[in-house]
C-alpha cells in the first residue's frame, strides 16, 4: 500500500464509477431516447441473426445443454447460480462441463480447456473462478459449439453454457434466464436505448427466470404474472488473498475498508459489505478490468476487500490486508426439485433419439 499522504489516482471509484450508458439504461437519464431511430435496425438485425441461426446452422448435441444467460447488459448474478448448478449436478452424479466465452482473456488457442495453471489472463476471470470452486471441466472460445465438443470429449455427460442465451448455434434442452432483482430490465427499452438484448416476452419462453435478490415487491412491468425463482446470495467467510486463510465475517464487521468491485453492477457488491456492517469506501472497475498494482495506489492502509472474481486476477501482487469475499447462491428445494423431474425426461428422450440412430 502506499504512504497516507499519498493521493488515490484515477483508478479509484471516482474515475471507475458507472458507465454513462448503464447510468442511463438502469437510472432516470433520457438521452438514450435519442437513439431511437436506430432500435428498429438493431431489432430488425437481432431477429434476421436468430431466425438464421435456428433454421440453418444451429446444432443439437446429444449430451443435454443447459444455458444460464440474461436478456439485459449489466451484469445480473449468472456465475453464482452456474456455479450452484455445477455442484448440485455433481451431487446428482453427473460430470458438468461449463462453456464459456472467456471474457478477458487471450488464450494461445481455441477451444482452451482450462487446466490447475491458467490464469484469468489466459481464460478470462469468471471461467478461473467456476474451475476453481467446482473442479468440473471448463472450456472457453468464441465457438461454443467447438468448445461443447471438447467437453463431450472430456467425458462430461451434461453441459452449461455460461451466458449464451443469445448464442442461437448453441442448440439448448433448458433455458435458465437471471434478472437482476434489484434493477429489473432498467428502462424496459432494447439496445441502444435501453439494455435488453432481446424483448422481455423472451422471458415467457425460458423454462425458469431466476431472480437475484428480489425486493419484497419485486414485479417486471408488463410481466407481472410471470412466475420466478427467487435467489439469494450468501456471504461466506472472507479469505486473504496471501495466505488463504479465513477470515470470519464477524473479524472485518464494523470495520472501515476499501472495497474494490470490477463486476457488471459493482453496487451491488458495496451493498452486500454495508449489509454485513462494514464501511466501505467502494473503488470501482470496469467489467473483466485486468489489474495492475498501479490500480491500489490507495490513499490509505486500510484492508482491503474484493469479490472472488477480482481476486483470481490479483494474487500475484496482494498485500497481506487483501481479501477477497466468496459467496453462494441459494435457491428454494422446489426449483431443485423441479429440475430434477426435467433432467430425468431429457436424459430419457435424448437416450431413445441416440438410440434410434
Amino acid at each position: 500500500m502506499s504512504s497516507p499522504d499519498k493521493q488515490a489516482p484515477a483508478s479509484s471509484a471516482s474515475a471507475h464509477s458507472q458507465s454513462p450508458w448503464l447510468a442511463a439504461w438502469y437510472g432516470k437519464r433520457r438521452w438514450t431516447l435519442l437513439l431511437m431511430p436506430l432500435l428498429g435496425i438493431f431489432v430488425l438485425l437481432a431477429n434476421l441473426r436468430r431466425y438464421w441461426f435456428e433454421r440453418y446452422t444451429q446444432k443439437r448435441l446429444v449430451t443435454p445443454v443447459i444455458v444460464v444467460g440474461n436478456i439485459s447488459v449489466g451484469g445480473t448474478g449468472k456465475t453464482p447460480l452456474l456455479i450452484a448448478l455445477v455442484k448440485w449436478l455433481q451431487q446428482q452424479g453427473f460430470n458438468p462441463g461449463v462453456i464459456s466465452r472467456g471474457y478477458g482473456g487471450k488464450a494461445s488457442h481455441y477451444p482452451y480447456l482450462l487446466n490447475a495453471q491458467s490464469t484469468a489472463a489466459e481464460a478470462g476471470d469468471e471461467p478461473v473462478t467456476i474451475y476453481q470452486q467446482t473442479g468440473c471441466a471448463v472450456c472457453v472460445g468464441p465457438d461454443r459449439v467447438a468448445a461443447a465438443r471438447v467437453l463431450e470429449d472430456e467425458n462430461c455427460d451434461i453441459l452449461l453454457s455460461d451466458d449464451g442465451l443469445q448464442h442461437y448455434r448453441l442448440g439448448r434442452d433448458i433455458e435458465i434466464a437471471v434478472v437482476d432483482g434489484q434493477r429489473g430490465l432498467g428502462n424496459g427499452w432494447r439496445l441502444p436505448v435501453g439494455p435488453l438484448r432481446e424483448p422481455k416476452s423472451r422471458l415467457k419462453t425460458v423454462d425458469w427466470v431466476v431472480v437475484n435478490s428480489p425486493t419484497d415487491d419485486f414485479v417486471l412491468p408488463g410481466l407481472v404474472d410471470l412466475f420466478y425463482v427467487p435467489m439469494r446470495i450468501c456471504a461466506q467467510d472472507f479469505i486473504n488473498l496471501k495466505s488463504s486463510e479465513k477470515v470470519s465475517l464477524n473479524e472485518l464487521s464494523s470495520v472501515q475498508v476499501n472495497a474494490v468491485a470490477g463486476i457488471g453492477n459493482p453496487q451491488r457488491f458495496h451493498n452486500t459489505l454495508t449489509e454485513l456492517g462494514l464501511t466501505a469506501k467502494l473503488h470501482s472497475f470496469p467489467d473483466h478490468h485486468i489489474y495492475s498494482e498501479q490500480d491500489f495506489q490507495l490513499a490509505n492502509h486500510l484492508p482491503l476487500v474484493m469479490t472472488e472474481k477480482d481476486a483470481v486476477k490479483c494474487r500475484d501482487f496482494a498485500q497481506p490486508n487483501w481479501f477477497y469475499l466468496p459467496i453462494t447462491a441459494s435457491l428454494p428445494d422446489s426449483f431443485w426439485q423441479a429440475l430434477q423431474q426435467k433432467l430425468e425426461r431429457i436424459c430419457m428422450q435424448k437416450k431413445s433419439i441416440f438410440k434410434s440412430k
